[in-house]
């Protein structure tokens, strides 16, 4: 490839950075929680429909897809379009919901984690269009939906009840401009400890479930600090995130006692060896106690329920593989220096597409992962135009 050419995608890409800022302030304003993504899928396909995509659909979970091209090597670039709550607005400098510009940044619920990615996806295929860089290849870029709620589950669906099933996936989280090829995965379980209730003031008489759950949780503890880290991934973690138990009353001898677990996995560490850890723990304790695997069961703003096991598998991309440094050329090719190769510390869709179904990923998204979640959500404008960029050319390398 031509360093022409690369040329002029950039300067395509910064001849966009008005549009493609407007755009992401748009969707940033439209509130998108789990299963009430609608509008701002209303949104997104009348932005890609605007810039010349070939085809815009949704599917029965509604998931949004722009097409273009109907070559042979299909690559698909991901971006959940739903956002988690806005938590104490008080923490806000700016309204969740507005898409402040400030100085060059995007701020709002979502800006960065992931409406930025999408945004950039979606004036990538702008310039594919307006540069006729269409070739052997089908690109669809995919607005997920659901993914807060229940990480992998759009593409699980994607795969298994749409019918595509991508050669090649770019995630399009935020990696502050890095390339991302991985991170640990996780089981989310509970254990269930019972007893028998008896007053407060007997206690001898009854059987308490919150202390035999107390040496389990101990157990979890002890486990957290034994884990062996990766040299790439790091350690996985074992965290009790909740407890609740049952009983009569104030005053009377808990009966049962149920742990949630959120247990990382890194390189290696896979569901069937964390519930050995559990069973273990369990042993040990020298208790009765049951180990319950988690589903999560999804309503889609579609109307369509579906469901997925809390297990999310660990992934890691070898730094040689085809779809790795076919990122790295694209980013040098762009940027004219060395990419970083990373991971991300959380989950995104990658459980799915990389860890269930095996298909090459790799991350590149706009925006930095620390302001995930938090009340300082943001984009900087310089990233919108750089990814936009990156997204358009990628295909030209890969396939």
């Amino acid at each position: 490839m031509s360093e022409e050419l690369t040329d002029r995608i950039m300067q395509k890409a910064k001849e966009y950075e008005k549009e493609v800022t407007q755009f992401l302030r748009d969707i940033v304003a439209i509130p998108s929680y789990s299963g009430e993504e609608k509008e701002v899928v209303d949104r997104i396909a009348e932005e890609m429909r605007k810039v010349g995509f070939d085809e815009v659909k949704t599917d029965g979970l509604g998931n949004i897809f722009g097409r273009i091209g109907s070559g042979k090597t299909i690559i698909a670039m991901d971006a959940h379009i739903d956002v988690v709550g806005v938590g104490d607005r008080t923490q806000w400098k700016y309204d969740p919901f507005k898409g402040k510009l400030e100085d060059g940044v995007v701020y709002g619920r979502g800006a960065g984690d992931q409406k930025a990615g999408m945004a950039s996806m979606v004036y990538a295929g702008k310039i594919i269009k307006d540069l006729h860089l269409e070739g052997d290849y089908t690109l669809y870029v995919v607005g997920s939906v659901m993914e807060e709620a229940c990480d992998g589950l759009p593409w699980q669906y994607i795969v298994k009840e749409s019918g595509l099933r991508p050669d090649y996936v770019v995630i399009t989280e935020p990696t502050n401009l890095n390339i991302y090829c991985g991170h640990r995965g996780r089981i989310e379980v509970k254990i269930r400890t019972k007893g028998r209730s008896a007053h407060a003031a007997m206690p001898e008489m009854g059987d308490n479930a919150i202390y035999k759950m107390a040496k389990i949780v101990l157990g979890i503890e002890k486990l957290n600090n034994e884990l062996k880290p990766d040299p790439f991934l790091g350690k996985g973690t074992a965290v009790v995130s909740q407890i609740f138990f049952k009983s009569p009353s104030e005053n009377a001898v808990a009966d049962e006692c149920t742990i949630h677990i959120d247990r990382r996995l890194t390189k290696g560490e896979t569901k069937e060896t964390a519930i050995a850890e559990f069973k273990k723990i369990i042993n040990e304790a020298g208790v009765e106690a049951e180990i319950l695997e988690q589903t999560y069961d999804g309503l889609a703003y579609t109307g369509n329920k579906y469901s997925s096991e809390k297990y999310f598998r660990t992934w890691v991309m070898d730094e040689d593989s085809d779809i790795v440094q076919s990122a790295v050329r694209t980013y040098k090719a762009l940027f004219k220096s060395d990419p970083k190769i990373d991971k991300w510390n959380f989950s995104t869709n990658g459980v799915a597409t990389a860890g269930l179904f095996g298909i090459p990923t790799v991350g590149f998204g706009p925006a930095n992962e620390i302001y995930a979640h938090g009340p300082d959500d943001q984009a900087p404008v310089e990233h919108l135009v750089k990814a936009a960029a990156f997204y358009a050319y990628f295909p030209q390398v890969v396939s």
